[in-house]
C-alpha cells in the first residue's frame, strides 16, 4: 500500500494582479500565468489585503500563494484552499570583486 501524502503547490508572484474580479461574497479572483498553465486564484478579502499591503508598503515584494490543485480549466486549473504569505524583497548586494589569487613563484 502506498504512503499517503498531500500535494500542495506554491505559486510566487512579485507584481500586483491586473485582472482582479470581485465576487458576490467579497472575494477577489485573478489569474496567474505560470508559463504553461493559467492558475485561477480566489482569495478572501482578508488574504487579498496582504497583497494590497505588500504593494503599498514595499518597493519590491514577493507573495507565495500555496494551495491544492483543484478542477481543471480550459487553460490550467483552479487553486483550492489558497493561503498567502508576503515578503519584502531586498535588492541583492553586488558581490565584491576578489583579487585573483597569486600563484607561488618557484
Amino acid at each position: 500500500m502506498p504512503t499517503s501524502g498531500k500535494l500542495e503547490l506554491t505559486i510566487k508572484i512579485n507584481e500586483f494582479p491586473s485582472d482582479i474580479r470581485t465576487l458576490e461574497n467579497g472575494g477577489k479572483q485573478f489569474d496567474v500565468d505560470t508559463g504553461d498553465r493559467l492558475v485561477t486564484i480566489t482569495l478572501k478579502p482578508k488574504m487579498f489585503k496582504k497583497l494590497e499591503q505588500a504593494q503599498e508598503n514595499y518597493p519590491m515584494w514577493v507573495a507565495a500563494i500555496a494551495g491544492q490543485m483543484g478542477e481543471k480549466t480550459k487553460q490550467g486549473f483552479v487553486l483550492n484552499e489558497p493561503n498567502i504569505q508576503t515578503f519584502e524583497k531586498k535588492p541583492k548586494e553586488p558581490k565584491e570583486a576578489t583579487p585573483p589569487v597569486a600563484s607561488a613563484a618557484s
